[in-house]
């Protein structure tokens, strides 16, 4: 019983960092959908959103070193992690961090649908009859707004560094 605690809780940490990103995607992408060359800079923030997805990694990853806190042994870490694959996965969102990588910008959305699976799934056995307990559907739409809010700052991060840093360039100290 203590295993399945912590593998709901795994659950839990994972569908708050991932599975909002492809709303966020396409609502960013539907937003921009029809900003001309003249607005040159709009159509780069666009190009950002792999980026903001790799913080939102690089957030969970933080979140999970804090979690292994203090103790960071190998035998720690079989005894915490319930999930490995899909931890590994999560983590590997950092990779768009490397530019080559965040160029496809489509890869960062559909890494990200692996997690919005989680959710589906659990609207598709809730709707069919297959399970019972609709406080697991209720928690997971909380968890996944929350997904979707830290996923929209992320990317609102990502783009003021991307409006505000050329300023600071061009301002003499």
């Amino acid at each position: 019983m203590d295993n399945d605690f912590f593998l709901y809780v795994q659950h839990l940490e994972m569908l708050a960092f991932f599975p909002g990103y492809p709303l966020v995607y396409y609502l960013i992408r539907f937003i921009f959908r029809n900003t001309s060359s003249k607005y040159g800079r709009l159509t780069k923030i666009v190009s950002k959103l792999p980026y903001a997805y790799a913080l939102t990694g690089t957030l969970y990853l933080s979140l999970l070193l804090k979690n292994l806190y203090p103790d960071y042994t190998l035998e720690n870490l079989q005894h915490r992690i319930q999930q490995p694959f899909l931890i590994i996965w999560g983590i590997s969102s950092i990779l768009f961090w490397i530019p080559a990588i965040a160029r496809k910008q489509i890869f960062s959305m559909l890494h990200s649908l692996v997690f919005f699976f989680f959710i589906v799934r659990d609207v598709f056995f809730q709707l069919a009859g297959f399970s019972h307990d609709s406080n697991n559907i209720k928690n997971d739409m909380r968890i996944y707004t929350v997904s979707i809010f830290l996923n929209l700052i992320a990317f609102i991060l990502i783009a003021s560094l991307q409006v505000l840093l050329p300023l600071r360039k061009k301002t003499p100290i």
